[in-house]
This record gives C-alpha cells, structure tokens and sequence, in this order.
C-alpha cells in the first residue's frame, strides 16, 4: 500500500489498474513508431536530424544497465560519504517547488555543490530550528532528500559508472558528439518523507546554446514501484520547447560579470542570484513547477495530463531528453527508493555551450 502527495491510500487494484494502463499507454506508442519507421524515418528526439535511431516518444528503458556489484558500490561509498556529513554545520533542506528553488538559487552551500559533494536533508527530517531531528543523527542517510551535485567527480563507484565504456557507448549510440557532465546526484526517496518532485523539464536548469542537448541518466538502485515513488514521464512532451530557464541574475551579477563567465557579484546583492526565465512559446502547461489537478490517488490527474508511471528494477537505467516533462510522488512506503542520476549535455566540439 502507498499514499500519494495528499495521503491518501492506492489499493492494490488502484496499482493494478494504473499499471495495466501504462502498459497499454506504451504498446499504443512502440505500434505508432512501428508505423512511422515504416514509412520514414522518425525525427531524432535530440536535435532534429534525421535518424532511424532516435527515441520517438522521448526516453528510453534500458533493463539490467548496471550490475548488482555496481549497485552495491554506489550504496557503500554513498553510505561512506554521509558518515562524514556533518549536519550541525550547514543544513539546507532541498525541495523542487518554484518557491524553493528560487530560495535554493541564492544559497552558496546549494550554489558550490556544483564542484563538490553536498547533504540535503527532506524538509520533514528538520526541526523548527532547521536543525537535523534527533531521530536522524544516528541515521542520517536515511533522513536526506538528495547529496550532489558532483559525485562523478570524486574517486570510487560514481565516478567508475560516470567513465564506464558501457555508458559512453549508450550515449555515443544516442548521438553525442562531445558529450559533458556537468552534474551528478544521489536522490533518496527515503520510505515515509520521501518528497515530491515537482513536474520539471531537466533543460530549465542546464539550458543549452544554440540548441538543447541535455540527457538524464536515471540509474534505479533499488525497485522503483508506485508504492514507493517511481519516475512518471509524459512521452512525446520533449517535443515541447522548454518553458522556463533557471539562469544567473543579472541584476545581482551585471551583463559584464556573466558574460565574463565570473561569479562575483557586482551588482544589487540583495537581490536573488538566480532566477527563473519565463520563456515566451505558445506552450501552456498549467503544473509547471507543480502537480497536475487531481494527481492524487487513483492518479487520474496524472493519466489526464498524459503522465505514465515507469517502474523500474534495481539496475535499470531511464535515459530520457532534457525537454521531457517528469515528476515523481512522496515515498510513504516503508520501501527506500535510490538513485543515482547523472546530467548530459553537449560540449564546444558539437557547437555546443551552456
């Protein structure tokens, strides 16, 4: 059994159901691409070009990516890792909502994670003080929301995956050309407060110029269920442009300071270092940063809105483009849900600049 954002209980045949039309929902999508390879060839869902290899509906599920060694690797160094955590000095809960993310946007332990390994603890896990609860200290892995944003870059089993032949031939094989990470992350989905993430496009934050060319590695080390918080994707929605950029201030930084690729700030430091870009398209999407109405269970909010849930065994691998649209429900299960994450995007050798 599991609840939803609202707390309210999926049945079994609540499951059942939304499983078997899942199932339905991508036979319908493999009998369509059947349908368009047989006429042409499909539009590659990465830039455009034509390919017979493009992913038509926007991800991919590749079953038994990553090996149970692999698996055990990760969970070890990341158990290792948080030992060395020390939250009585700087705790910043971590939360996708738009509020948050502005907030999150101007804080410097969140700002440097991007060249180092830092904690974020579920909002729930906190006291009123913001300090980590009591009932934490003895496990704090269990009270994290996610630790990121550069795992791949420290020695052991993230950055031996990130390196890893296989990976690189996956991603060659779905056509990068000079294929960069700029961010890796270690999401929890801890049972009973693990949190919503927020409907988003994975572009919004790694926007790339002249054309978009992110790609989410999402690595399930644990089975990834409804009853635990599993990925929900709406296939075909990358074909959307993307709606927002999360990018630097220019009134907290100037014109001059960005373009010099600086981070000091030289302009109203009260003001907020990065903000949202509401991007001009004709695209009207009423959940951006939210949930759909009506997401909680039986989920039909979500069925309306063209989401479907992907589950998912422990070393499975979701592989999907920066444009797709995707979310994921609490975690009320006592079932952990991990996973680790990586974030592509193209380099200067395929013209290329974020």
């Amino acid at each position: 059994m599991s609840k939803d954002q609202a707390g309210r209980v999926l049945s079994e045949s609540e499951v059942k159901d939304l499983r078997n039309k899942a199932a339905d929902f991508l036979s319908n999508l493999e009998l369509e691409l059947e349908d368009c390879s047989n006429h042409a060839n499909h539009i590659s869902w990465l830039n455009g070009s034509v390919s017979p290899d493009g992913i038509y509906y926007g991800f991919i599920h590749v079953p038994n990516f990553a090996s149970l060694a692999e698996i055990q690797a990760m969970k070890q160094q990341m158990e290792t890792l948080t030992k060395d955590w020390d939250p009585a000095k700087k705790t910043l809960a971590f939360s996708t909502d738009a509020q948050k993310n502005e907030e999150q946007g101007s804080d410097d332990y969140f700002l440097e994670s991007a060249s180092r390994v830092h904690f974020f603890p579920e909002t729930s896990a906190l006291d009123s003080k913001g300090s980590l609860r009591k009932e934490f200290l003895s496990k704090k892995l269990a009270a994290l929301n996610k630790s990121g944003h550069a795992m791949h870059i420290i020695p052991g089993a993230f950055r031996d995956y990130t390196t890893s032949d296989k990976l690189k031939a996956l991603v060659r094989e779905l056509g990068w050309i000079d294929p960069v990470v700029p961010q890796s992350m270690y999401i929890c989905k801890n049972p009973e407060i693990g949190g919503i993430v927020y409907s988003h496009q994975d572009s919004t934050f790694l926007f790339t110029e002249p054309r978009q060319s992110c790609l989410g590695l999402w690595l399930a080390l644990d089975e990834a269920t409804l009853t635990n918080g599993c990925l929900w994707v709406r296939p075909k929605s990358h074909f959307e442009p993307v709606r927002r950029q999360f990018k630097r201030n220019e009134e907290h930084f100037t014109r001059q300071v960005i373009d010099d690729c600086s981070n000091v700030g030289r302009g109203d430091l009260e003001k907020p270092k990065m903000v949202f870009d509401q991007l001009q398209n004709e695209t009207k999407i009423d959940w951006e940063g939210k949930l759909p109405e009506n997401s909680q269970a039986p989920c039909h909010g979500l069925l309306d809105a063209g989401f479907i849930p992907i589950e998912c065994k422990p070393g499975d691998l979701l592989a999907f483009v920066g444009e797709l649209d995707h979310l994921s429900l609490e975690n009320y299960s006592s079932e952990k849900r991990h996973t680790f994450q990586l974030h592509l995007v193209e380099g200067p050798d395929a013209g290329v600049s974020w």
